[in-house]
């Protein structure tokens, strides 16, 4: 029987503890002893803290509930996000995954953790604010990941000014940083459609002058992406007032049609698709309807052969649909 060995610590002595170590590292310099040691202790606390909230396949809601409450208590998750960088390479990871399980912790239609957050965004602005260190931006990146699964927090990101932060670090990043923030742009316009549905209609011009640069981006990864998330925005119902408002305008009509001549034959293909629903519009705005007949003959031509060795049954009869609509004007 060993004599020695160490008492479990509380959730709350366990959250403390950790909250203690994180402020050490942070006033102590590189390299000493104190910093050394506070590191393992936040490697050690973490691991703990993973082990209350997974147990052995059955935590312990007890356990489980006063872990959380004291993680609330004591601003512990703002703390872990924006320390992150000095954490040990399996510690940041330990953070993202404890950050998860809080998040889907539920009681009846409750998520406290969730609550929690909306209530303190800094939270959600440091883990963005991530993709300035291409170190840990993989790791903050899965910690926005999980918040955005939420609506109240993903609310919270499109509704501030930081979200078009999203814009810098797609087009100044590195290129899997940038892919990761790219998937997170397209997680917060996508996933919670009515709630994104009124802010693009009450925000219209801001997002889409901002939107606009990345699909006119000199970066080709970016030029794709931006214009395949357009035409699923465009092509989405609840959006459907946005997509009205967008086809209206005779810019949007000439820079697709610019776009459908790319150099890329990938560009032209997502180019197409958002192309597309000026001409099947059945109520095309004079304007637009103008510029559609100017260019019929041309238009036509193109057409005509424009990636017909493509076997692709869909694409083929749309491209005969907008043939036959343009013939008509």
């Amino acid at each position: 029987m060993n004599f020695f060995r160490t008492k479990q610590r509380t959730p709350s002595e366990l959250v403390r503890a950790l909250r203690d170590a994180v402020v050490k590292l942070d006033a102590t310099t590189p390299g000493g002893d104190t910093r050394r040691k506070a590191s393992e202790d936040i490697t050690k606390s973490l691991q703990s803290m993973k082990q209350i909230l997974v147990g052995d396949g059955d935590p312990q809601p007890e356990l489980v509930a006063q872990l959380a409450q004291e993680t609330y208590n004591t601003e512990l998750l703002f703390h872990l996000v924006t320390h992150i960088s000095r954490f040990e390479f399996e510690s940041r990871k330990d953070v993202a995954q404890i950050f998860s399980l809080l998040l889907r912790r539920q009681i009846g239609s409750r998520f406290p953790t969730v609550e929690n957050l909306a209530s303190k965004p800094d939270v959600i602005f440091a883990a963005l604010k991530g993709y300035e260190n291409e170190e840990i931006a993989l790791n903050t990146s899965m910690i926005l990941k999980e918040m955005l699964k939420h609506e109240p927090l993903a609310k919270i990101l499109l509704y501030s000014d930081e979200f078009y932060q999203f814009n810098v670090y797609i087009e100044n990043a590195t290129f899997s940083v940038s892919c990761d923030a790219f998937a997170n742009l397209k997680e917060t316009l996508t996933r919670h459609k009515p709630m994104v549905s009124a802010y693009l209609e009450a925000n219209y011009d801001r997002f889409f002058a901002s939107y606009t640069a990345l699909v006119l981006s000199k970066n080709y990864v970016t030029k794709r992406q931006s214009l395949k998330l357009l035409g699923e925005i465009l092509l989405d119902r609840a959006n459907f007032n946005v997509m009205t408002r967008y086809i209206a305008s005779e810019a949007n009509l000439k820079m697709m049609m610019n776009m459908l001549r790319d150099k890329s034959r990938n560009i032209q293909f997502e180019a197409f698709h958002v192309f597309k629903v000026f001409v099947a519009n059945p109520k095309k705005p004079p304007q637009i309807e103008s510029i559609l007949r100017r260019n019929k003959e041309k238009l036509l031509a193109f057409l005509k052969d424009f990636h017909n060795d493509k076997e692709d049954e869909q694409f083929t009869d749309e491209k005969q649909f907008l043939i036959n609509q343009i013939q008509t004007l």
